[in-house]
């Protein structure tokens, strides 16, 4: 039986080795991403260009559409950054900090359950804003898309909240401190 064991043993790590090495197939969707923040930079310098070349004739709630549409974007640029950087340095490696002098003092710290409610919290963010462009253009609006266009605002709202409380019912469950075992008196 100890030589069964024996013989198991380099077979079980050679199998912890390859699963291990395995998050680098992680590595090209965090490429990808970068791929997608250059498209998110076209896009919003294409509305830069239109916000500028029609501010003259544009009516004011125009320019407050054209702002939320940068806002939008910038969230959503930023929402995309922190995927990055949050999960390759969760999934694939860290990254040394030492070596860029203006590493983001949040890079780094963010867990899987930050990332999770960060995340969210974008989404939740990105949702209102889409929700308030499409009540500065009501005209422009059904009541069957404004009507979905808040329930769905309200579904990642309820989400956020369910998922925070139930982090924080996870956190404090992992958190309590353990009693200590009865003393015995026999």
């Amino acid at each position: 039986m100890n030589v069964k064991i024996q013989m198991s043993r380099p077979i079980e790590r050679a199998l912890e080795k390859f699963l291990f090495n395995s998050r680098w197939l992680l590595a090209p969707f965090y490429m990808a991403l970068v791929f997608a923040l250059a498209g998110l930079l076209l896009k919003a310098l294409q509305e830069l260009w239109h916000f500028v070349t029609h501010i003259i004739s544009a009516s004011e709630s125009d320019i407050i559409l054209g702002v939320l549409s940068f806002i939008d974007l910038t969230l959503t640029g930023s929402l995309v950054v922190i995927v990055i950087f949050s999960g390759y340095e969760n999934f694939v490696s860290r990254i040394d900090e030492a070596e860029h002098r203006d590493w983001p003092e949040w890079m780094g710290k963010i867990d899987f359950t930050g990332l999770k409610l960060k995340l969210l919290s974008s989404i939740v963010a990105i949702s209102a804003i889409q929700l308030l462009k499409a009540f500065m253009n009501l005209k422009n609006a059904t009541d069957r898309e404004l009507m979905w266009l808040v329930v769905i605002h309200v579904v990642f709202v309820v989400s956020g909240l369910l998922l925070a409380w139930t982090d924080k019912i996870s956190g404090e469950s992992h958190a309590a401190p353990s009693s200590p075992p009865p003393e015995n008196n026999h």
